[in-house]
């Protein structure tokens, strides 16, 4: 992106992410190839029910030059030295194409889904940046292993341990951020921040974009040379019909995020904090069902991009298009047909 005054951005180019949907791994190197050949410029995959890491080892043997990317990994159930084998292998089995987004997650899954330790997350996630590229640096050019931070510190690695130098430049690092201050540390210490769904063309020029100057005001970078990817969500189809068959399915995902308190600054920019600490309560009462009711179609479209096929691409582009570097874009398709709209899609967004 081009940084032009405060707070304000004009796209160059803007790049187009298919996150991967199989749940069966023994499909994933088709589908991924697929993408490939439908011109995306990245591949995706999310850490929900299953590792963000292995889909894209398999993705990596059935492309050539797609960029993979981890959407995102969740840092701190992993020591930094877990993570920085994992990334480099697959940088290396990847000939250079990783992409490697991390996030903290929330209070709630860290402790009791990982039975792990939720402790300062924004400063614990800069350390973990930090030492990621210490450690890869150490196996680079053979230097000494010496991080020590508050949260972190490393200081051994025996040639027996040293994957040693790979002849490729480091994997980028993008750290997710909603909030101000993980938006800030993205800007002083990330190569980029990608974006949660749950987000609008507002928060990003009022929260994210400014958090992104400051940190990088601070750490003496320039703001517009890191990648910013995401965006809202995205409904397409054929038919209004096929549209809103769709955005019933979407109020649900809205209702579960907004229900979380970690997004409420989003919905707090709208005016629509009450609407989350309804959901949070009917979420804690478990009336899941109930919940999508409170996302009006006013709220969806506050989130979401809703357009036919002709009409999606210039609709995401005027809202989006002097914000981003890339956007996530998955479809489906099921006929040639299908697949040649696709492919005119992709190229409305490169163009």
């Amino acid at each position: 992106m081009c940084w032009v005054t405060k707070c304000s951005y004009i796209r160059v180019v803007m790049k187009v992410n298919y996150s991967l949907q199989s749940k069966d791994l023994h499909s994933v190197a088709s589908e991924a190839a697929w993408a490939e050949k439908m011109g995306y410029d990245s591949i995706s995959s999310n850490e929900t029910a299953h590792d963000s890491f292995l889909p894209l080892v398999l993705a990596a043997t059935s492309t050539s030059h797609i960029k993979l990317q981890t959407h995102v990994a969740i840092a701190f159930p992993r020591s930094p030295m877990t993570m920085a084998y994992t990334a480099h292998d697959l940088h290396v089995l990847s000939s250079g194409r990783l992409r490697l987004g991390i996030g903290t997650q929330v209070k709630g899954h860290i402790e009791r889904r990982f039975s792990t330790t939720w402790n300062s997350p924004g400063p614990r996630l800069k350390e973990y940046v930090q030492a990621l590229r210490k450690i890869w640096e150490c196996w680079e050019t053979g230097e000494p292993l010496n991080y020590s931070g508050k949260y972190y510190q490393f200081s051994l690695m025996t040639p027996f341990f040293n994957p040693g130098p790979s002849g490729l430049n480091m994997p980028l690092i993008c750290t997710a951020a909603v909030n101000p201050y993980n938006c800030s540390v993205a800007g002083e210490i990330s190569d980029g921040l990608l974006l949660h769904s749950l987000t609008s063309p507002e928060y990003v020029r009022k929260i994210v974009i400014p958090g992104i100057q400051k940190g990088s005001v601070k750490a003496g970078r320039n703001p517009s040379d890191l990648f910013l990817g995401g965006g809202g969500f995205i409904i397409t189809g054929p038919t209004q019909y096929s549209l809103a068959v769709q955005k019933e399915h979407l109020r649900r995902r809205i209702s579960f995020y907004s229900s979380t308190r970690t997004y409420f600054p989003v919905l707090e920019t709208h005016g629509l904090l009450e609407v989350g600490q309804r959901l949070h309560k009917l979420s804690v009462e478990g009336r899941w069902d109930d919940m999508p009711r409170l996302i009006t179609d006013e709220i969806l479209n506050v989130f979401a991009i809703v357009g036919e096929y002709d009409e999606i691409a210039p609709k995401f582009l005027e809202r989006y298009g002097n914000l981003l570097d890339e956007v996530n874009f998955s479809m489906q398709t099921t006929s040639n047909e299908e697949e040649n709209q696709l492919r005119t899609i992709i190229q409305q967004f490169q163009s």
